[in-house]
């Protein structure tokens, strides 16, 4: 079962999903049952999802607008506004409003990516003739010679299998 949304503002099960177009912008908001009456969401005339959203993180510093960024200056209304970031070194900046919306939207906030399955592959082939190239170091200086022709045959076989066709 997936993760339900939180809360915008409070962290609770968010039960309440807005969504606002401006300028083909996609806006957001999630919001628990309580939040949404105390912001007038059933009330049209006085809701206004800019407003909400520029006051949807938990950190006080962050709501009142006071959030910038040090080496660009761009404040939190300017990432509401343009929807990115001004520099690499926001994201550090703004991180306490980052953490939370994210968390809510994906399997947390570090991101993980796809390895393709042939570079996998190639990577298990690589690590396995690495230590087959050791065993076989190790025992021409132990003088093993036996266990030396088996793993020298293993390494030929490894280097050979890459370049058959794979059954279908």
């Amino acid at each position: 079962m997936a993760n339900p949304l939180k809360c915008d503002l409070c962290d609770k099960p968010a039960t309440v999903h807005l969504t606002q177009i401006v300028s083909n912008k996609v806006h957001k908001v999630d919001l628990c049952e309580a939040c949404a009456q105390a912001k007038g969401v059933t009330d049209p005339s006085g809701f206004s999802l800019s407003d909400l959203l520029l006051k949807a993180s938990l950190n006080p510093e962050a709501a009142s607008g006071a959030m910038r960024c040090e080496s660009c200056g761009f404040t939190q209304a300017d990432f509401k506004k343009h929807g990115r970031f001004g520099c690499p070194a926001c994201y550090d900046a703004f991180k306490g409003m980052l953490e939370p919306m994210l968390d809510g939207m994906h399997k947390g906030t570090k991101h993980t990516g796809k390895v393709p399955q042939a570079a996998l592959a190639r990577q298990t082939l690589h690590e396995r003739l690495s230590k087959l190239e050791l065993d076989l170091s190790d025992a021409i200086k132990s003088e093993r010679y036996e266990d030396a022709a088996r793993t020298r045959d293993e390494i030929s076989q490894v280097k050979q299998a890459p370049h058959q066709s794979p059954p279908r």
